[in-house]
């Protein structure tokens, strides 16, 4: 396994590479979310349709700025956002008219979510923007808690963030901003 440090994780997202990282439960994957080619290095690494769309993860709010639509957020579903954040709640929201097809999938809104894993959040600090976050796992595999399970499943080359997942069990929930629904129990 290739473990990287922050700085050299970096320089794999700049370099429109895919990476192994810690999350608050499992390892995930993760790219630049403007990076076509990196985004589909993913969805073929998992074996995973383009059409469900993935999430991304940020640092703080304004990361996820350009990816969604602020106009159709009420006051009130921005307050709920920010009262679930940082923290394990990904929330669907409606995308930015710019946000591109290999995020969304077939949607018309984009799944977001601020992190409170502090190693993550401040890779998305110094890379300055959000990353695309999925756990890593291979289709029909358990999602990998640790760098030995991603050199099982992805091979002893794969660059993986040092670091430890965080506490949880359960991954993230996810809930839909404008009906309230919750699409995965977290």
């Amino acid at each position: 396994m290739t473990t990287l440090s922050l700085t050299q994780s970096y320089e794999q997202l700049i370099a429109g590479n895919v990476l192994a990282y810690p999350t608050e439960a499992v390892f995930g994957l993760g790219c630049d979310p403007d990076c076509k080619n990196a985004v589909l290095t993913i969805l073929a690494l998992k074996n995973r349709p383009i059409e469900k769309g993935l999430i991304l993860i940020a640092s703080d709010f304004n990361q996820l700025i350009p990816y969604i639509d602020q106009s159709a957020l009420t006051q009130e579903q921005k307050t709920l956002m920010f009262n679930s954040w940082p923290g394990p709640v990904t929330w669907v929201v409606p995308k930015h008219k710019t946000t591109p097809y290999f995020l969304t999938g077939e949607f018309d809104s984009i799944a977001v979510r601020v992190t409170a894993h502090p190693l993550v959040r401040e890779m998305c600090q110094l890379f300055g923007k959000p990353l695309v976050s999925t756990s890593a796992n291979q289709s029909g595999q358990e999602p990998c808690r640790s760098i030995v399970e991603i050199e099982q499943q992805f091979g002893k080359a794969f660059p993986a963030l040092h670091g430890e997942i965080g506490t949880r069990t359960k991954p993230s929930e996810i809930r839909d901003i404008q009906t309230g629904q919750i699409i995965r129990q977290g």
